[in-house]
């Protein structure tokens, strides 16, 4: 079996800065579940940029279904990004001017092939979009059409959810996203993740600090472990 995404001799710096990433190989399996630990200042956002294809390293290669993001153009990067990855943002990144149903339909308006699974499996987009809000505890109808900028930072987080899954993307990044969430909240929202990236056969990325999350994942790792100029700062 091939890896979703694969990794080799990675190195990625910032214009007149030390190199942040040095990462020699890595790997993520279709359907596996990855827990990955990213304290402040180990590169955590860099990677999540070069595994989306928003920034391009300086060596080596980032693969996602065998598919060299840096010998895509960066509108074909943007188009792979929207069919294959779903994220949850840290900072949920919803449009507040539009509505809930709006934002979590958002990816399906972009990517054809995401539409189209929504379809298959639900019937409409919509219909997808609701299920997904009704399984992370969403169900008022009137919420559907509320602007997002009225909803609480804990509906905001599930909002982001729903939109980074509808569509069934073969990889699902998630961001600290259990942060704004109580402890019953954070359950079903982590079951509902699990669900769906089963039920998809995606990959799910899973980047917190919270380590006590780490034995419901098929594997752990920390991003400071991984990347040797982490290392390397700290001789």
């Amino acid at each position: 079996m091939n890896p979703l995404i694969e990794l080799a001799d990675l190195g990625f710096a910032w214009p007149g800065q030390a190199e942040l990433l040095d990462i020699p190989r890595f790997h993520l399996m279709a359907g596996e579940t990855l827990f990955l630990k990213g304290p402040s200042g180990s590169g955590k956002t860099t990677l999540l940029g070069l595994l989306g294809g928003v920034q391009t390293p300086a060596r080596g290669s980032v693969r996602l279904l065998g598919v060299a993001l840096s010998e895509l153009s960066a509108s074909a990067r943007d188009h792979f990004r929207v069919d294959h990855t779903g994220y949850i943002f840290q900072q949920f990144n919803l449009l507040p001017f539009l509505s809930v149903r709006e934002n979590v339909e958002l990816p399906c308006h972009f990517s054809k092939l995401r539409s189209e699974r929504a379809r298959q499996r639900h019937g409409s987009v919509t219909q997808a979009a609701s299920a997904l809000l009704a399984q992370l505890g969403l169900k008022e109808r009137t919420l559907l059409e509320r602007r997002a900028d009225s909803l609480s930072i804990g509906q905001q987080q599930r909002v982001a959810a729903a939109r980074a899954l509808i569509g069934q993307p073969e990889l699902v990044i998630a961001d600290e996203p259990t942060s704004a969430l109580d402890s019953d909240a954070r359950a079903a929202f982590l079951q509902l993740l699990f669900e769906e990236c089963r039920a998809a056969s995606a990959s799910l990325l899973f980047v917190s600090h919270d380590q006590s999350l780490a034995p419901l994942f098929d594997r752990s790792l920390s991003l400071a472990d991984l990347n040797r100029a982490t290392r390397l700062q700290e001789l």
